[in-house]
Order: C-alpha cells, then structure tokens, then sequence
C-alpha cells in the first residue's frame, strides 16, 4: 500500500475525470458521426443526444452489471495492482491527455482508450519494468486494435445486406421514413455503447488508485459514486463536441445515406456491446470508423476514400507507443522529485 494524502488524491481523482471528459470531447464524433453526415440532426441536437446517452449508460449497468467488466480489465489486468503508484496513474493520464489533444487539435480520430492502455503501460514499465504487465490483458487489447475494426466492418455490411433485403419491396420514401427512425435508434444505442465501455476505463483507474493507496478495501470493485461521477464527466464531455474530427469521420472517409448511417451504428453498437460483456476495452474510435467502412464498401468499394482511411489507421498504429513513450518520461520526472 502507497501513502497519499487526502488532497493529493482528490487532485489525481480531478486529473483523471479531466482525461474522461477530454475522451468524451474527444471521442464526440463517434456517436454522432452518422447521424450529422446524414442531417438526420443537427449538430448542437446531436450532441445533447448522444451525451444524454453516454450518461444514461450507468442505469444500464444497474440493471446488468456484467457490463462492467472493462474496468477490472483496465484496472488490474493491463499492469500489476499491487505495484501501481499514484506516480504511475499520474504519468499514466497525462501521457493519454496529451496525445489526445494532440490529434484532437489536428482533427485526427485517433483512440482515447489506447492512449489511456498506452499510458498505463508505459508509465508501468518505467515503474517496474516488465515484470508489471499483464500480458493476458494487454495481448487482448492489442488483439483488438485490428479486430473492433474488421468485427464493425463485417456487422455493418451484414446488416446493411440484410436490411436492403428486408426492404426490397419498399418504396424509396417509405424505406428512407423507415430507415430515419432505425437510425435514430442505432445511434441510440451507440451511444450507450460509447459511454458504457469509455467511461468504465476512468472507473479501472480511479480505482486501482483508491486500492493501491488504500482507500479501497476489501475486494477489487468499482464504488457507485466513482461510476456516476465518470459518466457524468464523459457526458459533458461529449456535450462540448469534437468538430474537426466529427468532419473526418462523417463525410471524408465516405458520403453516407440513412440507410447506410443504421448500417454503421447497427454494426458498431453490436460489437461494443460484445467488448464490454466481455471486458475488452475496444476503441470505439476504431469501431464505427471499421462501420462506417462497412456500410460504404456494401454499396460500392469505390465509395470509401482509401486515401483518408488510411491516414486513419496510421494514427491508430502510433497511438500506444506514442503516449506510452510520454508517460514514460512523466513518470520519470515526477521521480526526481
């Protein structure tokens, strides 16, 4: 157990519902892409929905509360409970918030989760070096950096191919009636989604804090007012929106129709309903990105811009290393002192 004062560690607690909110802000655009490419809603109407379902992700919890397992997985599966510091979780969340700003300023929709995972390990390393990590946990998140994506790929072109189908013998206004309100919906639904596995990756950090410090005894779990407080900290996150990434995801990577935008919510809330039962801490930056491209390439391959995609997924591959490497050194300067 690690001794920290009381205002050392409310401070760490404001630190990393701080990060939860810049995920939020962040991460805007993935719940809201579809449905403001679309004009399905407006951006401000857009925004207000989805916080309000990133929110509403904690009443969902109450009622199934094997939805949180990603905060276990985050907070004592990546590194070795017992050898996390408060210096670690400091090093940890600064390392995440800065490549977060980072390409949230040059509009790039890189992955709040696997700067979060990055920070964590490398902060981890520093500490303790190898012997910390825990590989079971760590080889499944990297595993999923390029399965969310080709798993929300798939469903979106399952349910865009089902749903063209199912609405063969509708006519062009009667099927775009319908697919406005199935859209509504999946968008719904990725929201809850968003905020369900997101915010639960704070909770993991929090509470590894609260345990390693020893304000958290007893068995690992994570305390109500700590849950409430990150979706209320993802939500308002998410109500302060994230423009320049929501531009790259909605119209530059492919034109999408309200068909399509059901498509690609439908595919990703799916999977991230799936990470979460199973306590994968997935991008959902990866996910609907994967979905997006799913609903473009059912219609034609020709209608993804390849070129974007890809400047995309380059993002991706220097997401850990890249906030890894600056957790790394926050860790080690806060030592000297």
């Amino acid at each position: 157990m690690h001794e920290l004062a009381l205002p050392l560690l409310v401070g760490l607690i404001i630190v990393a519902l701080a990060f939860d909110f810049l995920n939020g802000l962040h991460d805007a655009a993935n719940s809201i892409a579809t449905v403001v490419a679309t004009r399905l809603l407006g951006p401000v109407q857009a925004v207000a929905f989805a916080a309000f379902f990133n929110f509403a992700a904690y009443f969902l919890t109450l009622a199934f509360p094997a939805l949180h397992k990603v905060a276990d997985t985050v907070g004592k599966g990546l590194i070795d409970k017992d050898l996390v510091t408060p210096s670690v979780v400091f090093a940890a969340l600064i390392g995440a918030m800065f490549w977060n700003v980072v390409t949230w300023l040059k509009g790039i929709p890189s992955s709040s989760s696997h700067a979060l995972v990055g920070g964590i390990v490398g902060a981890g390393l520093a500490s303790a070096g190898l012997d910390t990590i825990q590989w079971n946990g760590v080889t499944k998140t990297l595993a999923f950096i390029p399965l969310a994506p080709l798993l929300g790929l798939a469903m979106a072109m399952i349910v865009m191919l089902l749903s063209s189908w199912l609405a063969r013998v509708a006519s062009n206004r009667g099927a775009d009636k319908a697919f406005r309100r199935l859209h509504l919906v999946s968008s719904a639904a990725y929201s809850l989604g968003h905020g369900l596995n997101d915010a639960q990756k704070t909770m993991g950090i929090i509470t590894v804090l609260l345990f390693s410090t020893g304000y958290l005894s007893g068995d690992f779990h994570v305390p109500h007012w700590v849950a409430i407080s990150c979706y209320i900290a993802i939500g308002l996150g998410t109500l302060t929106g994230g423009w320049k990434i929501i531009e790259t995801m909605g119209s530059r990577i492919t034109k999408l129709d309200q068909h399509q935008g059901f498509a690609a919510s439908t595919g990703g809330s799916v999977m991230l309903f799936g990470a979460s039962l199973f306590g994968i801490p997935v991008s959902t930056t990866h996910t609907i990105t994967g979905a997006i491209i799913g609903a473009g390439v059912a219609r034609r391959a020709s209608a993804v811009r390849w070129g974007v995609a890809q400047s995309v997924v380059m993002a991706w591959l220097i997401t850990i290393p890249a906030s890894a490497a600056v957790a790394a050194i926050i860790y080690g300067i806060t030592t000297l002192f």
